[in-house]
């Protein structure tokens, strides 16, 4: 079997990727473990071609196209050929890629194409508020006619891109996003600093990051010495103004000294921050299925997510962690006063949580599950 999947996200030292880039690696690696063939083909942040080999996994980074207007088609025909190139020299069983990536791929007849769905243009205008652009609805509408077959990381996505696209009647294979424990392990709690919490993720508005800074203010009056760190790569509005930069206007003096914006970070660092915080929060607006949410639970530390989407996919309330109304502020803030003052209580969720994530998001479980699902594609 060999799995080529599509995307610009691949984990690249010194350049910031999403959630797409650390499933596709957690991914990627484990079936290399398994025996099976696994390359990765997308656009190079800079301008040149480069070819590695990490961890098992053959990586393709094509040269990024300059042609103004017209990058889009030039891209997609260096990857087009790249896919026929191996393809000639060893057999690709599967293609796989994220919502829009199908759209300008020419199907090759004896490779079945995938779609798994991790939360597209339809699926997050929809919460956003934001209008839809012509072209990524047609884009997406065309990659979805490409696919022979479709995988969602968690049911809430799956209902809701169906509807958006009015392609209910498609079969949708459900299988969740991986977390790798042996290395999000669990924490030693002696060595979270009191009263301290965490936010992971991008820096924008639809992580929840502008309500949890709301909602310190709040925290502040009754657990003065709180603090909070902001851990994630910045966020451009279309006119290229920074969302780091606008938070400032919800930073008052009485918590200013509280806030830490700490920027990207390389994953590998980040069961320190989850470690040295007591608590995580993350009042996301709508997720597909957050892999910094499962690597917070993975690592046991006391949680509260977001009430909206798959949250009740991931988190038990009142068990496994909390679930908050992100766009409520006094909700936001009541929660994390909880958790705080009830220090036990959360440790016990944190733990039961850890648990959890061991039966239902382990990457040795979940590598199973992908593995049949390819083979009853493939048969």
């Amino acid at each position: 079997m060999h799995i080529c999947f599509l995307t610009n996200e691949f984990p690249k030292e010194g350049f910031p990727h999403g959630g797409i880039g650390s499933f596709v690696k957690t991914i990627a690696t484990a079936l290399v473990k398994k025996g099976i063939d696994v390359s990765i083909i997308g656009i190079n942040y800079t301008q040149n071609d480069e070819t590695e080999i990490v961890e098992g996994v053959k990586v393709y980074r094509l040269k990024k196209s300059t042609v103004k207007g017209l990058s889009w088609y030039f891209n997609s025909k260096a990857i087009n050929k790249k896919i026929k190139q191996i393809h000639e020299h060893h057999s690709i069983s599967i293609v796989e890629s994220s919502e829009l990536g199908l759209a300008f791929i020419s199907k090759i007849r004896e490779i079945k194409y995938v779609i798994r769905l991790h939360g597209g243009h339809h699926f997050f205008t929809l919460f956003e508020n934001r209008p839809r652009e012509n072209k990524k609805v047609w884009l997406e509408n065309r990659s979805f006619k490409k696919a022979d077959y479709l995988v969602a990381v968690s049911e809430y996505v799956c209902q809701i891109t169906l509807r958006e696209l009015n392609i209910e009647k498609r079969k949708v294979s459900i299988i969740y996003n991986p977390v790798d424990t042996s290395k999000f392990m669990q924490v030693d709690y002696s060595k979270a600093k009191p009263n301290s919490i965490l936010i992971v993720g991008s820096v924008c508005e639809k992580k929840g990051v502008r309500q949890l800074i709301e909602a310190l203010i709040i925290v502040k009056t009754k657990i003065p010495d709180v603090s909070l760190k902001i851990v994630g790569r910045d966020w451009f509005f279309p006119d290229g103004s920074s969302y780091i930069d606008y938070l400032s206007n919800y930073i008052v003096d009485e918590i200013k000294d509280a806030i830490t914006i700490v920027g990207a970070i390389p994953n590998t660092e980040i069961p320190r921050y989850i470690e040295q915080s007591e608590i995580c929060v993350n009042p996301s607006h709508m997720e597909a299925m957050p892999l910094a949410w499962l690597e917070v639970l993975s690592m046991g530390k006391q949680f509260i997510g977001s009430e909206i989407g798959p949250g009740f996919e991931i988190v038990t309330n009142k068990v496994t962690g909390l679930l908050c109304n992100p766009h409520n502020s006094k909700d936001i803030a009541d929660k994390i006063i909880w958790m705080l003052t009830h220090k036990e209580e959360s440790i016990t969720m944190g733990l039961t949580a850890r648990k959890d994530i061991l039966k239902r998001f382990d990457v040795a479980i979940l590598v199973q599950k992908n593995i049949k699902f390819y083979n009853e594609i493939i048969n």
